[in-house]
C-alpha cells in the first residue's frame, strides 16, 4: 500500500510505502476523526468500480480487495455507531461489529434503518454480535415484527420519522456523535438530500463491471452538488482509497472539520 495524498514528504515519509510494522498505526492516523463535536459527524464508506457499479452479483463484496477489507475494518473500530439500511444488511448478510475496539469497552452497535423493521430474528445481525444492534423504526412497523426483534436480542427504537435530522438526532442524543454509515444507495441519498454527509471513503476498484448495477447514492432529485474536498489517497493493487471531507460554506462553517 503506498500514501499518494497527503503527499508522504508531509507526513514525514521518505517514500510513499507503507509496510506491514507501520500499516496499522498509519491507517490509523490517515483515517482519524476530527475533534469529537455535541452533533453527529456523518462519514460513508463505499466501494465502486471504474464504471460506477457499487456491486458485482448483488453484492459489494466482488469489488475490494484486501486492502479495502483492512480499511473497511478499521473505520468500523474508529467509529462510535455504523448505520446501515434494512436492505443492505440483507444483502450483505451482516452481523454485529467484533474487532478491537481501540480502548473503548466494547464494539461500536449497528444502527439498522428500516420503516417495516422486516429483519430475520434469527440472522447473524442477532446471534453474531457483541452489542445489541439499534433497529430505526416507525410505529406503523408491524408489532409482532417488533417484539421478534426484541426477543432476539435487538433494541428497538420507535422514532416519528426515518429522517436524516431525526436519525442523527437520537443517535446524538445516546452520545453516538461519530456515525459511520456504510449504505445502501438510498440511505446514503437521503443523507445528501439533507446535506448531512460530512465525509466520503471511497473505494475504486479495478473493474468494468457494466450491466444494470447502480451507483452509490440515489435519492430525492434537487439537491445542489456538495463540494468537496481530497484529504487522503491510497494505492493498493490498482485499487485507489479515496477520502473527501465537505468543503465549508458561509452557512456551515461554524461546524466544518479542521483543515487535515
Amino acid at each position: 500500500m503506498h500514501r499518494l495524498w497527503p503527499p508522504p514528504s508531509a507526513t514525514g515519509l521518505d517514500d510513499g510505502a507503507l509496510d506491514d510494522a507501520e500499516l496499522d498505526a498509519t491507517l490509523a492516523a490517515h483515517y482519524a476523526w476530527p475533534e469529537k463535536r455535541a452533533v453527529p459527524y456523518v462519514r460513508v464508506n463505499f466501494v465502486s468500480s471504474l464504471d460506477g457499479a457499487v456491486t458485482v452479483d448483488g453484492q459489494s463484496g466482488g469489488l475490494g480487495n484486501a486492502a479495502d477489507k483492512k480499511v473497511f475494518d478499521l473505520l468500523r473500530e474508529l467509529a462510535e455507531v455504523v448505520l446501515v439500511g434494512a436492505g443492505t444488511v440483507r444483502t450483505e448478510k451482516y452481523n454485529g461489529v467484533q474487532r478491537n475496539t481501540r480502548g473503548r469497552d466494547t464494539p461500536p452497535p449497528v444502527a439498522v434503518v428500516t420503516g417495516s423493521a422486516d429483519l430475520e430474528p434469527t440472522s447473524a445481525l442477532f446471534s453474531d454480535t457483541v452489542v445489541p444492534p439499534l433497529i430505526l423504526t416507525l410505529e406503523s412497523a408491524p408489532a409482532d415484527r417488533r417484539g421478534a426483534i426484541t426477543e432476539a436480542g435487538g433494541e428497538v427504537v420507535v422514532l416519528p420519522r426515518l429522517t436524516p435530522d431525526v436519525l442523527l438526532a437520537e443517535l446524538g442524543r445516546r452520545g453516538l456523535t461519530r456515525v459511520l454509515c456504510e449504505g445502501g444507495p438510498s440511505l446514503l441519498g437521503a443523507l445528501h438530500a439533507a446535506d448531512a454527509v460530512d465525509e466520503l471513503c471511497l473505494t475504486v476498484a479495478p473493474l468494468l463491471v457494466g450491466g444494470e448495477g447502480g451507483r452509490i447514492a440515489h435519492g430525492p432529485s434537487g439537491p445542489p452538488p456538495r463540494r468537496m474536498t481530497l484529504v487522503g489517497a491510497l494505492h493498493a493493487d490498482d485499487a485507489l482509497l479515496l477520502r473527501y471531507r465537505r468543503s465549508p460554506d458561509p452557512t456551515d462553517a461554524a461546524d466544518a472539520p479542521p483543515p487535515v
